[in-house]
């Protein structure tokens, strides 16, 4: 029973005194230490909030301590918003931090450009007042941009646009908008898109060297039917196209938005030294409005981190050279539905680690299949000619053909570089280097430049000498070329 009194009196103790919330504190003296002198919150578009960023605050001394004033030095003015101890404001009074204890406070923020005077936003975080006044400094690049998005009605209803029916009949709709007229984008400032962007039918958009694109979730862009996209990207003046999220650990996660959609119909679509990040699908292709002109031609361009296919063709026409493709949740390269596809010194690479992948990096087939229905409808491929290509990834299996008997199933491989087991089909495959080593510098990182030790090194062939006499990054060709996107180099 003693024991049983002693036990329960201790209990009632710690039980008690864990409860308290008042304890003694002295003031803050100056001599606090933070997990960082400067948050720098990454770049932000005007109006756009940042991600939330913390600030460890660390009192190492052997007395709890009351900070009188924590404030941010433009006061009620600034920019930035603050979370101390679950509390959002910009002035705090009387913080307690226990002796050995440390302090968390969350920082964002949404600048207005045209309120602020200068492209760099900066403010600090005061902790006390007087002979102890301690701060951190805060720093974020603001941008301007134009942005596009869907209008409201009276009724607060956002504008939509049909893409189709269902099997039902019911119509189907996104939230979007159509373009006016024929219209550019210039490299002035960058575009940030809510919404789909629809071409409307007749019109051209133009996009010039250097522009910046960013799309909202869930957006992307609709090239309508006789509508046409132009996209005059130069060599070291790239067009990016990629999310609207710019903070560095957004840079590379896939699926951010939608995807740029060639809707049957469309045509003389051209697309050039352009990079195309972290979409759903980074193009679609529909439907071939021209047997012997390809609805898109795509030259010198990259295509990273698409969360399902680089490229969806469905019974369209591609032309591509100094194409690459690499880090797709399905194929980097999808050829559907039969049509007309032809590939010249191109990388189409699939080192996909985010999920488990079953498609290869480059998948050809004749034929569409219609899951309600359990039909499967065949379509002519009238060509899918590879030449000097690098077919790779981290699967054993990296091409599939899949042909529906009955139909025109006309392809061709020469010179390519190709994970895959050799077929022994002389007709369809010549001169192919099966399962070597393409020595790309780095992968996973999208850097698909091939080394010194790479067995794609002046096995290409001179049939396509005047085609594409350069690299995709303006290097001229040595003749044989190297198979790919890129000449080699000698990694550091």
């Amino acid at each position: 029973m003693r024991y049983y009194l002693t036990f329960l009196c201790a209990l009632t103790l710690l039980v008690f005194s864990s409860c308290r919330k008042d304890f003694s504190t002295v003031l803050s003296s100056g001599k606090l230490s933070f997990s960082k002198d400067t948050v720098y919150l990454d770049t932000v578009f005007t109006n756009i909030g940042s991600s939330t960023y913390n600030l460890k605050v660390y009192n190492k001394s052997n007395k709890n301590i009351s900070i009188p004033t924590i404030a941010l030095g433009r006061g009620e003015n600034s920019f930035y918003r603050l979370n101390v101890d679950g509390i959002p404001g910009q002035i705090f009074e009387n913080i307690e931090i226990l002796a050995k204890d440390s302090l968390y406070i969350f920082i964002e923020t949404t600048i207005d450009y045209s309120q602020a005077a200068n492209p760099i936003y900066t403010d600090s975080i005061v902790f006390d007042n007087g002979e102890n006044i301690q701060d951190v400094k805060l720093v974020t690049l603001v941008k301007d941009a134009h942005f596009l998005f869907p209008s409201k009605d009276s009724n607060g209803f956002i504008e939509t646009i049909s893409i189709g029916t269902t099997a039902d009949g019911e119509n189907l709709k996104v939230n979007g908008f159509y373009l006016d007229d024929n219209t550019t984008f210039t490299n002035e400032k960058p575009y940030v898109i809510y919404g789909y962007c629809a071409v409307p039918s007749t019109k051209t958009l133009t996009i010039e060297a250097g522009a910046k694109i960013h799309f909202h979730a869930n957006s992307g862009l609709i090239v309508s039917k006789n509508a046409t996209l132009t996209i005059d990207g130069e060599l070291n003046k790239e067009v990016f196209i990629e999310g609207d999220r710019l903070e560095p650990k957004f840079s590379e996660i896939p699926g951010q938005w939608g995807t740029i959609w060639l809707r049957a119909g469309s045509k003389n679509n051209s697309i050039k030294n352009t990079i195309i990040k972290n979409a759903s699908a980074g193009i679609i292709s529909d439907s071939i409005s021209n047997n012997d002109i390809p609805t898109l031609m795509i030259k010198n361009s990259q295509i990273y981190n698409s969360s399902n296919f680089g490229i969806l063709g469905r019974e369209t026409n591609i032309y591509g050279e100094n194409l690459v493709i690499n880090n797709s949740g399905q194929s980097s390269l999808a050829c559907t539905a039969g049509g007309t596809y032809s590939f010249i010194h191109s990388t189409f690479a699939n080192f996909w680690n985010n999920s488990f992948r079953q498609a290869p990096s480059v998948l050809i087939n004749n034929f569409f299949y219609e899951s309600k229905t359990q039909i499967v409808e065949a379509r002519d491929l009238k060509a899918a000619n590879f030449t000097n290509c690098i077919i790779d990834g981290n699967s054993n299996i990296e091409l599939v053909i899949d042909q529906v008997a009955g139909t025109v199933f006309n392809y061709s491989f020469k010179n390519n570089m190709i994970r895959f087991m050799d077929p022994n089909d002389p007709v369809h495959f010549v001169d192919n280097i099966f399962n070597g080593n393409p020595n790309f510098k780095s992968p996973e990182n999208n850097k698909l430049i091939i080394g010194e030790n790479s067995d794609a090194i002046k096995k290409g062939s001179e049939e396509v000498k005047f085609i594409v006499p350069n690299d995709i990054l303006g290097v001229p060709r040595t003749w044989p070329a190297d198979i790919g996107a890129y000449q080699h180099i000698i990694f550091n």
